[in-house]
């Protein structure tokens, strides 16, 4: 029982980075912006939030870092994306490799660093109950915020106004300017929240999640949290399960080393990246399925003079 509720845990620890993430992703997406930055965002969000907490004391200053880097970085990419009509991959792509590197430089002074003590995890009252306690009621706050968020997006995507406006300009941003609505704004707003999403996530790794400042420490999930919402037909509630099902697959190698299975470490880190290969697989073998969900202006610039 120990164990089950120690994996659970485990699991939903490991799913949130991948859950912020991937919340933000679905926004900027439903909007027609496809941002393959993900991963350099998430690396400057952890290397910002990590020297911001070691500089003030303070973890939400360093939460609010995290926000507040992702938010530049989604700056920089809609200038390129939205402002000036540039390629929506390649900018991405160049995202990536940008903050891979600058978070690299930045955190040197920072490697090996100890964070100061943060007040204890969990719900009080409810922690300390057998089993469920531990499984689900000891977790960071960031953990139940995410949940929300997710709740949240849900809501305004399927159940408001504002969010058939955000889903019609991805379905038909032609169709939307012509009905007076601004795309290029919503798409911004849209950008905007989606890095700051990813900045947070980075910053829940190096804060709550490790917690310490490794270079790369990352590790990939910028992209399996990309192909989530892939896996999920950008759709919240299957957003959920994909990002817990991928954080029990990483979890895994320690759930097989504590049962006394020997397999070497190699392979079970191999796990996670494996899975996401095997659902994108699996995916593309229904295209028409894909087809039927995805936005249709994915991807494609937006120029109101044309």
């Amino acid at each position: 029982m120990s164990l089950a509720a120690s994996i659970i845990s485990s699991t939903l620890n490991a799913g949130t980075p991948l859950l912020i993430a991937a919340v933000g992703i679905l926004i900027h997406e439903k909007s027609g912006v496809l941002n393959l930055g993900i991963e350099g965002i998430m690396l400057m969000g952890a290397v910002a939030g990590f020297g911001t907490t070691m500089a003030t004391g303070s973890f939400a200053l360093g939460f609010l870092a995290g926000m507040g880097t992702g938010i530049l970085l989604g700056l920089l990419f809609a200038f390129f994306t939205i402002g000036i009509q540039a390629n929506q991959y390649a900018a991405g792509l160049a995202l990536t490799l940008f903050g891979t590197g600058l978070s690299a430089f930045l955190g040197q002074s920072l490697q090996g660093a100890a964070l100061p003590s943060r007040a204890p995890l969990g719900i009080p009252g409810l922690e300390s109950l057998p089993f469920v306690g531990e499984a689900f009621f000891s977790q960071h706050w960031l953990v139940y915020g995410a949940l929300a968020m997710l709740a949240a997006v849900w809501y305004f995507l399927f159940r408001t106004r504002a969010g058939l406006v955000l889903r019609a300009v991805g379905e038909s941003p032609n169709s939307a300017f012509a009905l007076g609505y601004p795309v290029r704004r919503i798409r911004l707003y849209a950008v905007l929240f989606g890095a700051m999403m990813s900045g947070l996530a980075g910053a829940y790794l190096s804060l709550v999640y490790t917690p310490l400042w490794v270079e790369g420490m990352v590790a990939g999930r910028g992209w399996i949290a990309l192909a989530l919402v892939t896996f999920a037909t950008w759709r919240p509630l299957r957003v959920l399960a994909g990002a817990y099902l991928f954080g029990g697959v990483t979890m895994l190698q320690f759930a097989v080393q504590g049962m006394g299975i020997s397999i070497a470490p190699q392979f079970m880190s191999m796990t996670p990246y494996l899975a996401t290969i095997l659902v994108l697989v699996l995916i593309s073998r229904n295209p028409a399925w894909i087809r039927l969900n995805v936005p249709a202006s994915l991807g494609k610039p937006f120029n109101p003079k044309s």
